[in-house]
């Protein structure tokens, strides 16, 4: 069996620690193990795996069923395009890996901040109007993080329960039916019912349509190719799409009710600002961190943290809150600002290419992106199949959603001021919110530490991109060293319950 994995090349270019990223095509792969014992997994969001009830298939000797093969066999393979040619080559290299880079195309797209009116103010983007200007959502991290944090939780959820189905009725795949069917993907002994695509691209549907109301034609038509694709195939019929269909929708109306009830509605909520400034005056915070856009800026969710997290509760988020930062005036600050300042005169095209490599600003897929863009090269390179990878995203996604609220709980608490109060300057872009903790030191190391769990192997390197990530805010003079020296162990602490709870998820 020949196979076609994608490979993330970690190129040393210009400087020995800038890393640049190339994508080569990614082909199907025949995965090293089906993980037949899958359906027994610990679920995130369902109760167990056969609450999302599907039909008992017919045999494979029924007459229905012989229909559907004779359709395969006759009709649908024997007229294929090149077109559906290249979409099965496609969308067979993983439903999972394919609509989680779909998600980080999205978050991209939308990660536009709104710009000031006439009046000098910044309209907020309109969920029932997503399209009009500014558009709907502003995929900022902490919205990136969220977003792709529910996909992969209803991915892995609605995989758990297919598990579980096709090894309680073990439907065989068409072309082990009938030998003379031939796949177009690599073969494996699999059960064909219920679709893992169709359980898959439902379920992305339902939550990325969600996330992204925009763009419904878009994900209507990746939702028609990634159910089509495996009939084309002939690795299953009409029947176990459908089957995968309502597991998929079952299962993303249980994440999405949980998403309505997280508290994001009230992230933006601005009349809180004023009670939290106050507080960071009472811990002797001098100069509370203001905008320094012109016009001012309204500071960027400063109630994210009180969405509801996953791997810990809220007593647990805040007794692992980092500790007061250094206050303006003390020696430790004045290190700080040395630092800074030094940078600031002589900062080395090594510290400037660092620090543009990790900006991850507008336009980007945000350093949530980044890393999950990390984690699904790991899980290629390691063949996984599609429940293990989506097992993979749902713990590093959780785990950086995690860190995102964790962090922005910890930037609104203490309030702290930007070097850029100080006369300090960025050329990496000016981030609307208060400077400690470092949301990019948060993000890096939850999300290395869950890797890195998963990956053994590979712990000093993405150790060493994460180290990488959080001085990079120091070099952008973006952060003082206490934002990312807190922030970096406040994400191992948030990375480290994503990876107990996988522990005692069943599948190790």
């Amino acid at each position: 069996m020949k196979y076609y994995i994608l490979t993330f090349l970690f190129v040393i270019g210009l400087f020995s620690c800038s890393k640049e990223i190339d994508e080569i095509e990614v082909l199907p792969y025949a995965p090293t193990s089906l993980d037949e014992t899958a359906g027994t997994w610990k679920t995130f969001v369902l109760t167990g795996p056969d609450e999302i009830v599907i039909n008992k298939p017919v045999p494979v000797t029924d007459a229905a069923y012989l229909s559907e093969l004779d359709s395969i066999k006759n009709t649908v393979i024997p007229n294929l395009s090149g077109d559906q040619k290249a979409l099965i080559r496609y969308w067979g290299a993983g439903s999972v890996l394919r609509w989680n880079e779909i998600a980080r195309e999205l978050s991209a797209r939308y990660n536009i901040p709104p710009a000031s009116n006439a009046e000098g103010l910044y309209p907020v983007p309109d969920a029932a109007n997503p399209l009009a200007d500014p558009k709907f959502p502003f995929a900022n991290p902490p919205y990136t993080a969220r977003a792709l944090a529910y996909l992969s939780v209803a991915q892995y959820d609605a995989l758990v329960s297919a598990w579980h189905y096709k090894y309680q009725f073990n439907r065989k795949a068409p072309f082990q039916v009938d030998t003379s069917i031939k796949p177009l993907l690599p073969p494996s002994d699999l059960p064909a019912y219920p679709s893992e695509d169709a359980v898959v691209a439902q379920a992305s549907y339902v939550v990325l349509l969600a996330m992204f109301p925009g763009e419904e034609p878009f994900l209507r038509s990746k939702l028609e190719e990634c159910m089509q694709v495996p009939v084309w195939a002939g690795m299953t019929v009409s029947s176990d799409i459908d089957a995968g269909k309502k597991i998929g929708a079952g299962v993303a109306a249980k994440v999405m009710a949980r998403a309505k009830a997280d508290g994001m509605g009230s992230s933006n909520n601005q009349s809180l600002t004023a009670g939290m400034i106050d507080h960071a005056r009472s811990l002797g915070m001098v100069n509370p961190w203001i905008s320094q856009e012109s016009p001012a800026r309204p500071p960027m969710l400063p109630n994210y943290g009180a969405v509801k997290t996953w791997n810990f509760d809220r007593i647990r988020l805040e007794s692992i809150r980092p500790p007061m930062p250094y206050l303006e005036g003390s020696p430790e600050f004045k290190k700080d600002m040395d630092e800074l300042k030094n940078i600031q005169k002589n900062q080395s095209r090594k510290q400037a290419a660092i620090a543009n490599y990790w900006a991850d600003g507008p336009g980007s897929f945000t350093p949530p992106g980044h890393w999950h863009r990390y984690a699904a090269s790991a899980g290629v390179d390691s063949e996984f199949n599609e429940i293990r990878m989506a097992r993979l995203f749902a713990y590093v996604g959780t785990a950086l959603m995690d860190a995102g609220i964790a962090c922005w709980d910890t930037k609104y608490f203490y309030y702290s001021p930007r070097p850029q109060q100080f006369g300090l300057k960025t050329s990496v872009g000016l981030p609307n919110f208060p400077s400690y903790t470092s949301g990019h030191s948060t993000f890096s190391f939850a999300a290395a530490t869950v890797l890195s769990a998963f990956f053994p192997e590979k712990e000093t390197i993405f150790l060493e991109y994460a180290g990488e990530a959080s001085d990079s805010r120091v070099f952008g003079l973006i952060h003082y060293r206490i934002d990312c020296t807190m922030g970096a162990n406040h994400g191992k602490v948030i990375g480290d319950y994503a990876v107990e709870r996988a522990r005692e998820d069943g599948a190790d």
